[in-house]
């Protein structure tokens, strides 16, 4: 691709050469600043007025080189006054400058900052970004645009829609009293208003809250790629802000929805290179868990906040849970039994834990039975111990890994259809997953699959400075 910035015309006594910039354009008459995109064009007579004019302009640059906004035309020698010098204010105030003049609004922050505005040099810069944050410079926004486009291919296949929502919510959507890691790892703050907000974590709260405003007609299928936010111990492919796509199917009570949206995330896998071999996907169902915990004698009350706790032995030694089990009314001997049963790999060895008539064994066999039906078995595995971190889940819960074990989750989900109840509104089927940016670009690097993204679109630019014929 051939970029041209400019079209040069010639006669055999006039040369035109045209330069385009694009500058913020000051006026100085007032105190409002402006912002405009004017092409410079200068026509000269003579090689001496080209190499005048030359230093004019670079003059005007050294001078303000950011309020260069020109346009000669027919000058000659003597003709031209320079712009007058930028003012020095540096922060904008209430009152209007001397003379009069237009003056935009001012905030109270602002004035408040001027007038603590120190008279000697600022510190240096840091040039890294927040800890946990990242740049995107070109090459890295290139990478990360092929990756949405490969997010949203695959929701868009599958009839998907596309909803975004504010990285701001109130705190209150995501502080919960089961003792998730999500709460204590919220960037939360009072705003100028004394309202408690937060950035968000995960994008499943916000959902619910436009579902509860709007009531669209179900069953509903949307699909985004929020930024989110979580202050937790940065490790590779764990960061405090990332980018996360996000498919919800709601409306949908039976597992027909689960099937769905695991058949888009194994197109997603299968459109970078990735095969059953690289990722296995897990599966189990919170209803399950609950049937278990119930054959034990834990009450029902109990039950979210004990799998939030059992979703941490993956992390750490069960003897590091026990005094926080134990608070909760789980007994030692209940935990033993849990844990064994938890070790299952096969949804036989569970039946003898909750029964041939288990309703939760039932809808986990209609499941394997239905992604066999899509021909994508070979990614799937039951895994009893895989209950998910996050208090809201009901039903079914997945979680996609990488088989070499080199890397943490790379994406997990399931049903949650009480989510909305606990926010007031009426209880709705619902289920969905959540798949991070980071982890999947470090998996595709390790197995060599990521594109080169270096080089832009853009091949070659070409200046036409003189069109020829003497002059």
């Amino acid at each position: 691709m051939v970029t041209s910035t400019s079209a040069s015309t010639s006669t055999k006594k006039t040369s035109k050469i045209t330069i385009k910039t694009f500058k913020k354009h000051h006026n100085f008459n007032s105190s409002s600043t402006t912002t405009t995109l004017l092409p410079t064009i200068i026509t000269t007579t003579t090689p001496k007025t080209i190499a005048f004019m030359t230093l004019i302009l670079l003059s005007a640059l050294l001078r303000a080189p950011r309020a260069l906004a020109f346009s000669f035309k027919g000058l000659h020698p003597g003709s031209f006054s320079p712009p007058p010098s930028p003012p020095t204010r540096l922060l904008s105030t209430s009152s209007p400058p001397p003379g009069g003049g237009g003056g935009g609004r001012a905030s109270a922050s602002v004035s408040k900052l001027s007038s603590g505005v120190a008279s000697g040099p600022l510190p240096s810069l840091d040039t890294l970004p927040p800890k946990g944050t990242r740049d995107f410079y070109p090459p890295d926004l290139r990478l990360r645009s092929w990756l949405f486009s490969k997010f949203r291919s695959a929701a868009s296949s599958h009839g998907f829609e596309e909803y975004d929502a504010p990285v701001l919510e109130s705190e209150a959507m995501y502080v919960r009293k089961a003792g998730e890691e999500v709460t204590d790892q919220l960037y939360c703050f009072e705003d100028k208003g004394g309202r408690r907000v937060s950035l968000r974590p995960e994008m499943t709260p916000s959902l619910a809250r436009m579902v509860m405003k709007q009531k669209p007609t179900l069953p509903l299928k949307w699909t985004s790629i929020p930024q989110c936010w979580r202050y937790e111990r940065t490790t590779r492919g764990r960061r405090r802000e990332h980018y996360q796509w996000n498919m919800d199917v709601w409306g949908v009570p039976g597992v027909s929805a689960e099937a769905e949206l695991l058949s888009s995330m194994v197109e997603f896998f299968s459109s970078v290179g990735l095969g059953s071999d690289d990722v296995g996907i897990k599966v189990n169902s919170r209803g399950l868990i609950a049937e278990v915990l119930d054959g034990l004698g834990i009450p029902e009350d109990k039950f979210a906040r004990t799998c939030v706790l059992v979703d941490k032995l993956e992390k750490v030694p069960l003897d590091a849970l026990r005094a926080d089990l134990e608070d909760i009314g789980v007994t030692p001997a209940q935990v033993e039994s849990l844990t064994a049963v938890l070790s299952r790999k096969d949804l036989e060895g569970v039946a003898a834990a909750v029964g041939p008539d288990s309703a939760s064994l039932r809808e986990l066999r209609d499941l394997f039975g239905l992604l066999e039906s899509y021909g994508i078995s070979p990614w799937f595995e039951f895994d009893a111990s895989v209950v998910r971190g996050l208090s809201y889940y009901t039903g079914v819960v997945f979680e996609a890994f990488d088989r070499s074990g080199a890397l943490r989750a790379v994406a997990g989900g399931g049903r949650y259809d009480k989510l909305l109840e606990s926010f007031g509104g009426d209880a709705t089927p619902a289920v969905g997953f959540g798949f991070g940016d980071a982890v999947i670009v470090e998996l595709l690097k390790d197995k060599g699959l990521l594109p080169e993204f270096g080089r832009g679109d853009v091949d070659a630019v070409v200046f036409a400075l003189d069109g020829g014929g003497g002059g």
